[in-house]
């Protein structure tokens, strides 16, 4: 249970081979040659040739440009709405979602310092982006549905987010994806927790 599963996700969308290495909690992530590629000692992290590159979103923005031909990303000059909303689940979102886990709230004279200023108003944007019968960046699926998508799922399973009906909509709208249906599968079948929605 891990964002790695988002990049799993990911990776089955692009439908090119890879290869896995699962890294237990702890000391694996935590070894010498682990840091070396991410010094966070978190994962995910992929390698692709030289290139390095950590944290889901950037994987996953990084992945769609690197296979152009998945067509999971917009085409360069289209791109507002796709980096809006996939930059705003990789921080608005997850911090509106974490603080409110751990019972932290910025008090309302503060809220302009954090950079999602409350949880209400947080998940009224997402309400707004993910609202219609499209998608989070338009008519098509691009890699920034994984990114939100799964932040959707997780807040929804385990009741982090409001179970509201546009999210509940935009999750049934990805949750039959041959390749997360796929991705599903193989992160159970490593040994992993079920997903969520899986």
């Amino acid at each position: 249970m891990s964002r790695g599963r988002i990049v799993r996700w990911m990776l089955e969308e692009l439908a090119v081979p890879y290869r896995t290495e699962i890294l237990e909690y702890g000391p694996p992530m935590k070894s010498p040659d682990y840091l070396a590629l991410n010094p966070m000692g978190k994962v995910p992290a992929i390698r692709r040739g030289e290139t390095v590159v950590t944290e889901a979103p950037a994987i996953c923005a990084y992945l769609a440009d690197a296979f152009p031909e998945a067509g999971l990303a917009p085409p360069a000059g289209e791109r507002g709405a796709y980096y809006r909303w996939l930059f705003f689940a990789a921080g608005p979102l997850e911090a509106a979602v974490t603080n409110r886990n751990f019972g932290l709230a910025p008090p309302p004279d503060k809220e302009a310092m954090v950079g999602y200023g409350n949880f209400a108003l947080t998940m009224d944007t997402l309400e707004k982006a993910v609202a219609g019968a499209g998608y989070v960046a338009g008519e098509s699926f691009t890699a920034a549905d994984v990114y939100v998508g799964s932040h959707i799922l997780w807040g929804l399973h385990y009741d982090l987010i409001e179970k509201r009906p546009a999210f509940e909509a935009y999750w049934s709208r990805l949750a039959g994806r041959e390749a997360y249906l796929r991705a599903t599968a193989l992160d159970d079948a490593a040994g992993g927790e079920a997903a969520p929605g899986g």
